[in-house]
C-alpha cells in the first residue's frame, strides 16, 4: 500500500505545487469490501469545493494514464478539506497548532486513559506537552510522542 500512497503522491504533487495547495494527509485503505483513496489538501484561508474537483479531475486523469496501473484493483478517489479537526502528522501541523485546543489518542494509557483533549503547550521530536483541564482545575501533562496514536486539532465544546 506504501508503493500506491508514494505513486499517488508524486503524481499529484505537481499540481498542488502550481496551485499553492497543501498535501495534509493521503492513504489508501480498505473499508469493508471497498477500497478508498483519499487525498485531503489545505491553503491559506481554507479550500473550496471547485479546488478539489480540480485536484480530483487532475489526479484521475494521471492515473487513468500511468503505465503499469497503479492501482488495478477498484476504488474510490476522494479529494477534500482536512476540516476543523485537521490530523497534525508532520511537524509544521504542530507548528501551526502550538496554542490551539487538540486531541491525542494513545497506543498506551497514561493514568489510565488513552485519550486527552487539551491545549498543546510545546512539543518537540520526543514529547508533547498539553494543557488538560480535569473537572475545574488545570494540568499539564507530557506525552511521550512514541505513545500518540494520532493527533488532530479539535473542536472545544
Amino acid at each position: 500500500m506504501s508503493a500506491v500512497v508514494d505513486t499517488v503522491k508524486d503524481l499529484v504533487m505537481p499540481v498542488l505545487e502550481e496551485n499553492n495547495f497543501e498535501l495534509v494527509d493521503l492513504e489508501f485503505v480498505k473499508e469493508g469490501k471497498n477500497w478508498y483513496l483519499r487525498i485531503f489538501i489545505d491553503k491559506e484561508g481554507g479550500i473550496d469545493i471547485e479546488e478539489c474537483a480540480y485536484v480530483s479531475e487532475y489526479l484521475s486523469e494521471k492515473l487513468d494514464k500511468a503505465d503499469p496501473d497503479p492501482i488495478p484493483q477498484a476504488y474510490f478517489l476522494e479529494v477534500s478539506s482536512p476540516g476543523a479537526e485537521r490530523p497534525l502528522k508532520k511537524e509544521e501541523d504542530y507548528q501551526k497548532a502550538l496554542g490551539e485546543y487538540i486531541h491525542v489518542s494513545l497506543y498506551e494509557p497514561i493514568d489510565n486513559q488513552k485519550q486527552y483533549d487539551g491545549f498543546l503547550q510545546s512539543f518537540d521530536k520526543e514529547q508533547l506537552v498539553l494543557k488538560i483541564r480535569i473537572k475545574t482545575r488545570e494540568k499539564e501533562i507530557t506525552i511521550d510522542r512514541k505513545k500518540i496514536a494520532k493527533a488532530r486539532l479539535a473542536v472545544q465544546i
